[in-house]
């Protein structure tokens, strides 16, 4: 049995930022002024090999806050390009955060990345700062994921402080540290093939493989490139996938926030579906609908091209068409077998693409909430009328309701699983508790004004999104309309 360390225990290690001054620039954080610990997570510390009684450890404020290094921290700021709205920008870089080093726990490294540690050399006209609302946002953002059987980074903890940042008005100053298999992103090869670094960036194919793709070891370049090409087009079909059908729309899937390894990766104005509207623009800034929630496939894909184009100078054209050439089945793939579950579909059927279909165009037609329908689906025996059901569709899609009902009903008839059996595994498929983003900005003001309590109850059922926690009712209520589409930007 692993013995969970304590915080003073805790050494780093630093194996990215030892690639060499080509990868980025060696420096130490700017502590915040006053730093105070809002939150730290005790899944997380778990997950690094860490006490969970350990959360309420006051030497959190000051490591958060940039004040103290752990034992081994070697702080690196990482240098890498992107392709942002679609056009290429070679100033990019960890402005705002520092790879602070790597800890590693049951044969797994996991990345620990201190974010409003200040300015860097890649910060170009940043104050290197993170505000409250924007960490807060991360924080929930990746456990809500986690739990929805989504890859997502995840983070350790965040602080606030006294110091004044300026974003579209006047915040306070926070950090948060973020935990991750890797931190290497699409734009980090982008990077070295554009300013032909093409040693190092075969140094980073190697050391990529080496950590996620150890049957590749001893294999020559093109061969790992190869390997580790074909990893990530496969990981980020099944990461899409996940998305499109839990609801979550990205919002800024520019090539820089892209994880090698098929994260969820890079919060910013994010946003869960509440009615269900397939051109959902969770970004003001995006003003032609490029990240819109049902452009994500297309994009990510878009994303995966430019990718491959910087491994042009190691692979030739047809490999590279080659890779490429999975996503699209395995996106298929991987999203149909989780809308069937969702729909507590076990056996394949040539018709469950239609029958799905068909339902998100009623939901579409209807305006009805996601979270909300696939919830109330689960408890559906055949009842009619289906109350439940129809008390979340306007009255005019009532009809259109019972004919795809009836469709489903034929449908289930094919199933081996009992109903009720049925009836639990969609259950905990399809969650109780989103994060939607008017509750995620009541939490935002509660802890503006001192009081953390909110956010932890809400992580905690973002962790359990399944359960009924009968006591919360209202965190699972349908959103007024007040708060949907509520403007979020980038600085969030």
């Amino acid at each position: 049995m692993t013995t969970l360390k304590s915080l003073a225990q805790v050494k780093l290690h630093h194996h990215y930022a030892d690639l060499g001054a080509a990868f980025g620039t060696a420096l130490p954080p700017t502590p915040l002024q006053n730093p105070r610990l809002v939150h730290a997570n005790p899944a997380v510390l778990s997950l690094l090999g860490i006490n969970p009684a350990e959360a309420g450890n006051p030497l959190w404020a000051q490591v958060t806050g940039g004040a103290t290094l752990l034992s081994g921290s070697k702080p690196f700021a990482m240098k890498y390009t992107g392709h942002q709205f679609g056009s290429y920008n070679p100033d990019l870089g960890d402005g705002r955060a520092l790879l602070l080093g790597e800890v590693e726990h049951d044969g797994k490294r996991w990345d620990l990345h201190l974010k409003g540690a200040g300015q860097t050399p890649y910060s170009r006209f940043g104050d290197g700062r993170a505000v409250l609302r924007s960490t807060i946002r991360e924080y929930l953002a990746g456990e809500a994921l986690t739990a929805l059987g989504i890859r997502s980074t995840r983070a350790l903890c965040l602080v606030d402080s006294d110091e004044p940042v300026a974003r579209e008005k006047m915040e306070t100053g926070a950090a948060l540290i973020r935990v991750a298999r890797t931190h290497v992103r699409f734009g980090h090869f982008e990077y070295l093939f554009y300013t032909r670094q093409l040693e190092a960036q075969r140094a980073l194919v190697q050391f990529v493989c080496g950590q996620f793709l150890p049957d590749s070891a001893g294999e020559d370049a093109q061969a790992q490139a190869e390997a580790l090409l074909r990893f990530t087009v496969a990981r980020s079909a099944e990461l899409v996938a996940g998305w499109q059908s839990v609801g979550f729309a990205h919002g800024v899937l520019n090539t820089d926030n892209m994880s090698i390894i098929g994260d969820t990766f890079d919060f910013g104005p994010y946003g869960f579906l509440d009615d269900y509207e397939p051109g959902f623009i969770c970004n003001h800034s995006d003003h032609t609908g490029r990240y819109a929630f049902d452009a994500q496939p297309g994009v990510v894909l878009w994303n995966l091209n430019a990718l491959a184009h910087a491994f042009s100078s190691l692979l030739d054209t047809e490999t590279l068409k080659d890779c490429l050439g999975q996503y699209q089945p395995l996106l298929i793939d991987a999203y149909a077998a989780r809308m069937r579950a969702k729909l507590g579909l076990e056996v394949e059927d040539e018709g469950d693409q239609q029958l799905c279909a068909d339902l998100l165009q009623l939901l579409e037609a209807g305006s009805v909430d996601y979270t909300l329908f696939f919830r109330a689906l689960s408890r559906y025996c055949g009842e009619r009328p289906p109350l439940a059901l129809e008390a979340l569709l306007p009255p005019a899609q009532h009809p259109a309701l019972r004919h795809w009902l009836d469709q489903y009903d034929h449908r289930l008839q094919k199933e081996i699983r009992a109903s009720a059996v049925r009836s639990q595994a969609m259950l905990h498929t399809n969650p109780k508790f989103i994060l939607r983003n008017y509750l995620a900005q009541e939490v935002i003001e509660a802890a503006q004004q001192g009081d953390y309590r909110p956010l932890g109850d809400f992580l905690g059922l973002l962790q359990q999104p399944f359960e009924e926690h009968p006591a919360f009712e209202r965190w699972a209520a349908p959103p007024p309309e007040s708060g949907k589409h509520l403007p979020i930007s980038c600085s969030s």
